[in-house]
């Protein structure tokens, strides 16, 4: 455990009825039959920054990271675990368990430095009518990560639609890399349309791009088709202003 985390403690910890997932990769025959129980579980805070070097590592697995890039990504996600409305989930497997798959995201406020780039790029692109409709209200989904070996199984949008359930917000958001990625069509087919497209974060990197869907997140999946025009309004089609 890393100095300066709190201690993994029992309490918080939320636990969701295990799903049966086959493996996957090289693994054929025989193996198909013996399915593997997966429980997604909620994470307290406490729990969510003990846990950090391991979802961290899961992190850097999913997304092919250098490994100067983790510190600073386990830093990053130790200063999201205090934004308000935080929740995070983790996904194990086996026994003893193996956190095989996180996810988490908060409540988007100004002066949170993702919520206030994406509001500028929206409010440049469909002006601050459209910006509000998105921003005002929403959950942030930060990460979403399935260590490679327990890919295309459902784990990832099983975590995003528990992850969005039951929450306050009117809308939730979410930035991926701008191409035909599995990500890509997972979002779309809950129902998240694209916001922005070819958008550059400051400092550099690819493009990603930026997608939003109404809450809660199961009725949105089901009646949209994730082709929201850029400059949209919010899907409840409100258009407050």
């Amino acid at each position: 455990m890393r100095a300066g985390h709190a201690s993994r403690q029992a309490t918080g910890v939320r636990l969701y009825p295990a799903c049966a997932l086959a493996p996957a990769g090289p693994l054929a025959g025989y193996a198909y039959l013996v399915r593997e129980a997966v429980g997604i579980r909620e994470l307290s805070r406490s729990d969510f920054l003990g846990a950090l070097d391991a979802l961290v590592t899961i992190y850097a697995a999913a997304m092919g990271a250098a490994p100067e890039e983790v510190p600073v990504r386990l830093s990053i996600m130790e200063r999201h675990a205090g934004n308000p409305g935080f929740r995070a989930l983790a996904v194990s497997t086996g026994d003893p368990a193996r956190v095989v798959a996180f996810t988490y995201g908060f409540r988007g406020v100004n002066g949170q430095w993702w919520h206030d780039v994406v509001r500028a790029g929206i409010t440049a692109s469909a002006g601050p009518a459209v910006a509000a409709d998105w921003l005002d209200y929403v959950m942030e989904i930060a990460e979403v990560h399935v260590h490679p070996d327990f890919q295309a199984r459902g784990i990832g949008r099983r975590m995003v639609l528990t992850l969005t359930e039951g929450r306050g917000e009117r809308t939730a958001v979410l930035s991926t890399r701008d191409a035909q990625t599995p990500a890509r069509r997972l979002y779309r087919s809950l129902g998240f349309g694209d916001l922005l497209t070819g958008f550059l974060f400051p400092g550099g990197g690819p493009a990603y791009a930026v997608m939003g869907a109404a809450l809660p997140l199961a009725a949105t999946a089901a009646a949209h088709d994730g082709t929201a025009p850029r400059g949209a309004r919010a899907p409840d089609g409100s258009g407050r202003s």
